[in-house]
């Protein structure tokens, strides 16, 4: 029997995963990944003002902002998506929070994980999202942490691209070429309904990031073709057995 292959997304808000990462979700699935999808909060208080505007309540909010982001995981083909409603702006990051998540990162064992950028002074919410992964990631590898649980091994942290980078110290180190899925990736972030002022956004980031990874992957001298392309920046070293 064959071992499945799983990857790992932690999302501080409902819509987090497709803008920064739909394409990486969506092109693994097809790759044979079993993708978990993590949503700590729906993103209610703070990134709803559509929603706001018209005069929904706090739950009508929370309930349209699921189906959004159930919808758009259906789109890209997710796994598993599980939403632990933390509440947002700023989120509730507690030691119940905390043992639900090591729990989560232990039942799937990812090969890889993704979530935010280690600093963003627009939204700390992302910042204190990627911390806290930081911690249950360690706390998941620990043989004391409730012994006789299979323990996580080492599963790479890539960091997903922020809203606005050249305020976030965030430096990508490797391009996904994700032209193949693009079409679920521009699906999955249509049905974000609530904050349709990012859907050209996020499509102008994949094509920005397509000529770089155009570049990196030979450029003139041959590089290899791609329309859209996503960013990312590991956290930990790599290893390899040849560059």
């Amino acid at each position: 029997m064959v071992d499945r292959k799983t990857a790992l997304v932690i999302s501080a808000h409902a819509a987090d995963f497709v803008w920064r990462c739909g394409g990486a979700i969506a092109l693994h699935q097809a790759l044979g990944y079993e993708v978990t999808v993590v949503c700590l909060s729906y993103g209610e208080r703070g990134e709803s003002a559509r929603l706001w505007k018209q005069g929904k309540s706090l739950e009508q909010v929370k309930t349209i902002r699921r189906t959004e982001a159930e919808n758009a995981a259906q789109a890209l083909n997710v796994h598993d998506i599980q939403f632990l409603d933390l509440g947002d702006y700023p989120l509730d990051l507690g030691q119940q929070a905390q043992d639900r998540v090591v729990d989560i990162i232990r039942a799937v064992q990812p090969e890889f994980m993704l979530s935010h950028s280690q600093y963003d002074p627009y939204n700390t919410d992302h910042m204190r999202t990627t911390e806290f992964v930081l911690t249950c990631r360690m706390i998941a590898q620990a043989w004391g942490h409730n012994p006789g649980e299979k323990v996580l091994g080492a599963p790479q942290l890539y960091l997903f691209e922020p809203h606005q980078t050249e305020q976030m110290g965030w430096k990508p180190d490797t391009f996904l070429n994700i032209t193949e899925v693009w079409d679920q990736k521009r699906a999955a972030i249509e049905c974000m309904e609530g904050q349709q002022h990012l859907w050209d956004f996020y499509t102008n980031v994949a094509e920005n990031r397509a000529n770089h990874f155009r570049r990196n992957s030979g450029g003139m001298a041959g590089g290899e073709p791609a329309k859209y392309a996503e960013g990312f920046q590991s956290v930990f070293p790599r290893t390899v057995n040849e560059l």
